[in-house]
């Protein structure tokens, strides 16, 4: 990449800062040609753009005083329950939950217990059929 002009030189280090390593890649070598062909130039500049890059990193914000964080607090609008929670009480809700809670477990326990029935249903008919086939077998 050939050399950046001095206006290019400026405006790259206005726009990213007194450190090379920030700007974009394909600036840095044009950045570094410059800079040994012209230091004092360079250097004044990067030294200018890292001025102002100190300058905005010492900077904090004021924090807010009581005051103006109550007046704050008093113009936000206030939170509303949607309409149809508004009846709801947490400790209806609460049984509610409570409540689907157990009819879970109560189908729960049913599907098992039909599970169980079902297995022992199946097993009953296995071994009839394994008993008849060898009562047919012996009688034969």
């Amino acid at each position: 990449m050939a050399s950046l002009t001095h206006g290019r030189f400026e405006a790259l280090a206005e726009a990213y800062g007194g450190e090379v390593a920030r700007w974009p890649a394909e600036a840095r070598e044009g950045a570094a040609l410059l800079m040994a062909e012209e230091p004092a130039f360079t250097g004044a500049v990067l030294a200018h753009a890292g001025a102002l890059d100190a300058a905005l990193d010492a900077w904090r914000p004021a924090p807010a005083s009581a005051v103006l964080l109550d007046r704050i607090l008093a113009g936000a609008p206030k939170l509303k329950r949607p309409g149809w929670l508004a009846w709801i009480s947490p400790a209806a809700l609460a049984g509610g939950l409570a409540a689907a809670c157990a009819a879970g477990v109560v189908v729960g326990v049913e599907v098992n217990q039909r599970a169980v029935e079902a297995r022992e249903v199946a097993v009953t008919n296995t071994l009839a059929a394994v008993s008849s086939t060898f009562e047919l077998e012996a009688g034969a």
